[in-house]
Formats: C-alpha cells, sequence, structure tokens
C-alpha cells in the first residue's frame, strides 16, 4: 500500500499528443497564462507553469491536447525532451493504488488542501462557445489519424481569385470513394504533404475547413471540397513556400492525398426552423460559410426552406478580385442571403473592414441578437476578432442590453463561435 508520502511525489503531466496535433495554434492562443510554446516540430505544455485550467482543452480541434500522464515530480519531461518526440512515451507503471481518483483532470495531482482551491476556469478564458448549437447534427470527429490515414482523391482544382490578383486562393474537391468521411458544416480536415522537412521529419498535417456542405461538394457523393491560399511570404512579407498550401493548390485532378480528421465539434451550424446565422469572415475563412450557406441553399431548393431563419454575411478581403466565391456569391438571391462586402485596398475608395461595414448596419444587427434564435460565427484572421466583439458590444448597448451578461449568454448557449488564426 502507497503510503500518503509516496503518494505525494506522483503527478498528472500535462502532455500535447504530437502524432495527432495539427500544430494549429489554437491552444497556445487560447492558454490564459502562456503555459504552452512550440518550436518548428512540436507545441508543448510548460511543466512548470500549467495550471490545469482546462482552458484549452475544448477549442482543440483533434483532442492532442486532452493527454495527462502519471509522473514522478522530480522527473517531469521538460519541454526539450517534448521538443524532440514523434509520439507520446509510453505511461510511466506506477504502483500507487491508493491515492484518490479524481473526477476532473483539471486537479490532477494528490488531494491537498491547496489542490482543493484549484479553480476550473475553462471557457471564461474564450471569447466564443466551447459547445455548439442546441440544434446541430451528432459530427464525427478524429475517424483517421496518422497511423490510420484516409486517401483522398482530388476530383477538381480551381482558381477563385481574379487571374490578374497575385492571391492565388483555390477550390479544391477531394473524393474519398468508399470509405466512410461523414462531415458536417463547420468541421475541418488534415492533409499530410509528402517528403520531410528540414530535420528529416515526415511533415506534420495541415487544418483546412471545409467549404461542401454535409451531402458534398457534388451532391450525394462521398467527396468534400476545401478553401486554399498559396502561401508565398510570411507576415513580415518574406518570401516564403508554405509546404502544404502549395502541395495543395499545385494538385491535379487523379492526384491521391492522405487525409485525417474530420476535426471540429462546436463550430457547427443550427437546424431548428427559424434559427437565424451572422457569418462573419475573411478570405479562406469564408470556407465553413460557404458550407452553411450552400446547406441552406439547398434546402430551400428541395423545397425544405426556412422562411422565417435569415441568412447574414459580412465578408472582407482587400480587393473584390481577391475575394473568394464572388462571383457566385453576387447571384444568389437578396431576400435568401444579407451579404455585405467590405474592401480595403480598392483604388480610389476609403478603407473598409468587416467591423466597419457592421456599424453601418447596427439596426439590423441589433434586431437579430435580440431574437434569441440567433447564431454568430466568424472565421478568418486573428486581428479581426477583436472588432468584431466590439461592433456586437455596440449594438447590444444601443438597444439597451448589457454586454457581459449578452456575452455569457450567446458562449454559454452555443450562438458565438470564433474560429481565428
Amino acid at each position: 500500500m502507497a503510503t500518503i508520502e509516496q503518494a505525494q511525489v506522483i503527478k498528472k503531466q500535462h502532455l500535447i499528443d504530437p502524432e495527432i496535433c495539427i500544430r494549429c495554434n489554437t491552444c497556445e492562443e487560447t492558454c490564459p497564462i502562456d503555459a504552452i510554446t512550440h518550436d518548428g516540430t512540436n507545441y508543448v505544455v510548460k511543466p512548470d507553469v500549467c495550471n490545469h485550467c482546462m482552458a484549452c482543452v475544448a477549442p482543440c480541434p483533434t483532442g492532442a491536447i486532452d493527454n495527462w500522464q502519471p509522473v514522478h515530480a522530480e522527473k517531469m519531461y521538460s519541454i526539450d525532451e517534448q521538443y524532440t518526440w514523434d509520439e507520446l512515451p509510453a505511461p510511466l507503471a506506477l504502483d500507487v493504488p491508493d491515492i484518490p481518483a479524481v473526477a476532473d483532470a483539471g486537479t490532477t495531482d494528490v488531494n491537498t488542501e491547496a489542490d482543493a482551491e484549484v479553480t476550473i476556469q475553462g471557457s471564461n478564458y474564450v471569447a466564443g462557445s466551447q459547445i455548439p448549437p442546441w440544434s446541430a447534427s451528432h459530427s464525427y470527429t478524429n475517424l483517421y489519424g496518422t497511423r490510420n490515414v484516409v486517401t483522398a482523391t482530388v476530383s477538381g482544382n480551381y482558381r477563385l481569385t481574379d487571374d490578374a490578383s497575385d492571391s492565388d486562393i483555390r477550390h479544391v474537391v477531394l473524393d474519398f470513394g468508399d470509405a466512410p468521411f461523414p462531415v458536417l458544416e463547420g468541421q475541418s480536415i488534415g492533409i499530410i504533404p509528402p517528403g520531410t522537412d528540414a530535420g528529416e521529419r515526415l511533415h506534420h498535417a495541415r487544418q483546412y475547413s471545409l467549404a461542401s456542405p454535409r451531402d458534398g461538394e457534388r451532391p450525394r457523393y462521398n467527396n468534400v471540397s476545401i478553401t486554399v491560399k498559396r502561401v508565398v511570404q510570411d507576415y513580415d512579407g518574406n518570401a516564403v513556400k508554405g509546404v502544404c498550401s502549395n502541395y495543395v493548390c499545385d494538385l491535379q485532378k487523379g492526384d491521391k492525398v492522405q487525409v485525417i480528421g474530420p476535426f471540429g465539434h462546436t463550430f457547427l451550424m443550427p437546424n431548428h426552423p427559424g434559427a437565424n446565422i451572422i457569418m462573419i469572415c475573411t478570405g479562406t475563412g469564408s470556407a465553413p460559410m460557404r458550407a452553411m450557406t450552400e446547406r441552406r441553399r439547398r434546402k430551400h431548393l428541395e423545397g425544405q426552406g426556412d422562411a422565417r431563419g435569415k441568412l447574414m454575411l459580412f465578408f472582407g478581403a482587400r480587393c473584390k478580385e481577391e475575394l473568394p466565391y464572388f462571383g457566385p456569391l453576387n447571384k444568389l438571391p437578396k431576400d435568401f442571403i444579407d451579404i455585405n462586402f467590405a474592401f480595403s485596398r480598392t483604388p480610389g475608395q476609403p478603407k473598409k473592414y468587416v467591423q466597419d461595414v457592421m456599424r453601418e448596419r447596427l439596426p439590423d444587427l441589433l434586431a437579430l441578437l435580440k431574437d434569441e434564435d440567433t447564431y454568430i460565427y466568424v472565421c478568418g484572421v486573428k486581428g479581426m476578432e477583436s472588432g468584431v466583439l466590439e461592433v456586437l458590444q455596440e449594438a447590444a448597448t444601443a438597444g439597451g442590453m448589457v454586454w457581459p451578461e449578452l456575452h455569457a449568454t450567446l458562449r454559454q448557449k452555443g450562438r458565438l463561435h470564433l474560429e481565428t488564426y
């Protein structure tokens, strides 16, 4: 029987599984105490900083973040050790049967008075919902991983942006044949580019949101589509060649692609009658919005349309030539979807960002915010997030609503979803 003195040297260390992590940076962005960091290979948790608050667990699209291993307190895995891993080490066989069971991974040390005072704050640290809408369909996740990838065949690759634009954004269609791959609007997949990196390691998967609805890019076929921008420079403007984006953008019809996933169980559209959807996006963040819009459009054509549920879209890009799906969007009936474009680099025109156009529609936003059947989805560059939330706050305040209370309600009821990067 283990003594208390023996048990107290055993802790559960928070680890990230490098096999299924897709390096999306969600965990590092979410962590409120900067306990997560990364190098060119792995995302890791700092053992001396992590307080097991669990804020990073729900937003992780693959579940890679949700790993806890018992270790001797004086032999916890260092950051440098974790950087070298290709897979998690085997759990230690620790003979501590008398340590009380812990119901929540957030309080994983032995029961002490100090441990009892730990508060699991979780979603208090994130601005968006960590649960799906109540009427969302059930999502299947992590059906395929790096040890059991599924092979898809490219059935189409189309440029979405104007040929004169230096922004090359592609609509790529992948067919899974007879391999089961059920998906929903708002989910994503991981694509593994071929070859190895500078360290002779196999490339890691990159995550792409689905641009097609649940019944496929081609209805009733086992296929999906994604929206991919060719990366040719980094955030500082230096010339680089994105490994996976260039691979995907160069794919030809008939090519084979290794896919893992699907991922995502919260950024899902509501299915009940009367649900309003506000969609706010930039660039390739339009992919899930296109999927949701297409789902509604097809139901409408099949006579199952919901006349009460409104669609409202705010879509930003530098100019119309760089805006994916610009042509098809302009062909949608105005009574089907309320579309608002924001262009920040149109010659001779003032700069407009999505939050600027949202302000121009403040009364209409307010009307939707007052409706408990309204769901909000934001997808695109991280910089847009604060501006969008500020406008929503302005609309709420103009309508006499208390924003902190409304914000909390939107999050708790799965009505505000943020997916920024």
